[in-house]
């Protein structure tokens, strides 16, 4: 099965909207995942970010009165990755399915920080009154099936019960992973194993697209050791060492301008020129990359 991977939000921490920010976008993280050639209004969902609510209103729009369904995939409960849930439109919609699968936090079930989220003291529209029927599930790392894909998980270097997801197509073809907020060097304590890493590039080896946490310059990444986030040139070294096609550039950092990414972009294409098969580019607002 073909599919098309749209970028919908790709700044991190927090939305950074204005004329500084407008080429790569300004929206926190959402990826959408499709299949080619079928229904239009099923769809996996990467993030729930700002930049899920544009995703809702095209979704809605595309789909008129038929219902949409949808399973959206979160890595974590940071702000930055559930921000823009509660005003993702097909919640309205009677007629509508949205399951939501994602890991819980120490003992906090997933469905809880939703509800929290939603709670009537920072929010108009409790959880338990969207129209839409809705289910919340967790996530371990064991493969579980979406909507035509076969999803894998692993836990990342973050604060937090962070996940990164690698998506397949049931019969097979191409896969993708989407790996957002992870240090990849020495930092903090995550609580993961001794072979994390070794373990981590038998997760990617030979995906074919690759979403990367590149939040960090190697000059800023030493003022950040233990926040959880990956240089660019981190980033390139781990593409070209599973064997990557294609590597997105993602989170990126809320104090970098258009003008800042072109030169990030630069530097990490010049990392990766040598190794010819792999190409880099930095995730962009309505970018769509088709496999």
């Amino acid at each position: 099965m073909g599919y098309r991977v749209t970028l919908w939000g790709t700044r991190g921490s927090i939305p950074t909207p204005g004329p500084a920010t407008a080429r790569y976008g300004g929206n926190t993280p959402c990826v959408a995942v499709e299949g080619l050639g079928g229904e239009s209004d099923r769809m996996v969902i990467l993030d729930a970010g700002t930049g899920i609510r544009p995703l809702g209103r095209e979704l809605a729009a595309r789909a008129g009165e038929r219902p949409i369904e949808v399973d959206l995939l979160i890595s974590h409960t940071h702000w930055d990755h559930i921000q823009g849930l509660p005003f993702f439109a097909p919640f309205f919609g009677a007629q509508n399915c949205v399951r939501i699968w994602g890991p819980k936090q120490g003992d906090v079930d997933l469905e809880t920080i939703l509800r929290q989220q939603m709670h009537p003291v920072v929010f108009p529209v409790p959880l338990d009154e969207l129209a839409a029927t809705l289910t919340v599930r967790h996530v371990e790392v064991e493969g579980f099936e979406v909507n035509g894909f076969v999803v894998r998980a692993a836990r990342l270097r973050h604060p937090g019960h962070t996940l990164a997801y690698r998506l397949t197509p049931v019969g097979g073809g191409p896969s993708m992973a989407y790996v957002t907020d992870n240090e990849l060097g020495p930092g903090g304590d995550y609580g993961e194993p001794p072979n994390w890493r070794q373990a981590f590039e038998r997760f990617l080896e030979g995906v074919d697209v690759l979403i990367h946490d590149a939040m960090f310059t190697a000059e800023e990444l030493e003022r950040h050791r233990g926040w959880g986030h990956s240089s660019y040139q981190e980033a390139v070294e781990l593409a070209a060492s599973v064997g990557v096609k294609r590597l997105v550039l993602f989170h990126h950092r809320p104090e970098r301008d258009d003008e800042a990414l072109d030169r990030m972009v630069a530097a990490a294409s010049d990392a990766a020129s040598g190794h010819p098969d792999l190409e880099v580019v930095a995730g962009t607002e309505g970018l769509e990359l088709t496999l």
